[in-house]
């Protein structure tokens, strides 16, 4: 197996900068294949709202991480990763290069560092703790989790009900604090230590970037996202704690819930998008490395050929 081979290439960008097609080009050029990293798309039926690479798309380049679970489940960062690094690992055997596409910032993280422990949840704990959630609410599932952590509960996002959750399902299974937890979280070995890695991430300017991501809205509704999220529903996106907050199914959940317009349905998508956008450009900058930052525009199309791709730890 050559070193050549044995790395990471990381293609992060932000919603709507062209990530998809740069990626295909790049990937079929290069004899990669594509791990998918995006929150939304490792979910079946969610294939309008979250830009899924179509048919047509995944046929050119074989893909990976899409739809791994059903609505109904959480499919976690943890999970995924232990799936990556198998998916890692056998396209490498089989001499073909890895790329990673996404804009999923915590997902994106876990190919350069840790992001979970090495706890074990049993289907028993994970049960146990949704149906805090679904009989009680979040506020009983944090007296739960103080009453676990009588020293504080450290920087926990209470506000996030995934985060809770997780860390509620950790204290229970290990009978150990999440600051003895986040102890031991320290000593876990980076992911991929010996792979070498090649990361750059895309950004567009504010103004041509707005025009993307209301093209992509229009896009979005015209091919039927309403349908597919009133689908969603009836298979439990309102009960996932993350999925109905995401970006396009929140909006089009409390359109279906309060009426309104197309018009103002579509302007509600996009400033979400903005938002997200904004949120996603902080996550790279600070996470990627120095000079890894590629501007497209209209006239500065760059070929796959020209990446400037830049090494990562």
């Amino acid at each position: 197996m050559s070193n050549e081979v044995q790395g990471l290439w990381i293609l992060g960008g932000v919603t709507a900068s062209g990530k998809t097609e740069l990626s295909l080009r790049w990937a079929e050029r290069n004899n990669a294949e594509i791990i998918s990293c995006d929150t939304v798309s490792m979910y079946r039926g969610l294939d309008i709202g979250s830009a899924k690479p179509d048919a047509l798309e995944q046929q050119r380049v074989a893909h990976y991480g899409l739809d791994l679970a059903d609505i109904s489940e959480v499919f976690d960062v943890g999970q995924f990763h232990a799936y990556a690094n198998r998916v890692v690992h056998d396209i490498i055997s089989r001499g073909k290069k890895v790329l990673v596409v996404g804009g999923s910032g915590f997902f994106l993280d876990g190919f350069l560092r840790p992001v979970v422990d090495l706890v074990v949840v049993s289907k028993e704990i994970r049960k146990q703790v949704n149906s805090i959630f679904e009989q009680d609410g979040l506020p009983v599932a944090i007296q739960e989790l103080n009453k676990l952590n009588p020293k504080g509960l450290g920087n926990l996002d209470l506000k996030n009900p995934l985060r809770v959750t997780r860390a509620l399902e950790r204290c229970l299974q290990s009978g150990r604090s999440l600051n003895d937890l986040r102890n031991d979280f320290d000593k876990v070995p980076a992911p991929y230590g010996t792979f070498p890695k090649k990361m750059l991430w895309l950004n567009r300017g504010d103004d041509e970037l707005m025009e993307r991501i209301n093209l992509r809205t229009q896009q979005m509704l015209s091919r039927g996202m309403i349908e597919e999220t009133e689908r969603a529903i009836r298979a439990g996106i309102e009960r996932h704690p993350s999925l109905a907050k995401s970006v396009g199914y929140k909006e089009v959940i409390e359109f279906l819930q309060k009426g309104g317009s197309r018009k103002d349905l579509m302007f509600s998508i996009a400033k979400s998008t903005r938002q997200l956008v904004s949120k996603q450009r902080k996550w790279f900058r600070k996470n990627f490395p120095e000079g890894s930052r590629v501007e497209f525009n209209s006239t500065n199309s760059m070929h796959s050929d020209d990446l400037p791709w830049v090494a990562g730890t």
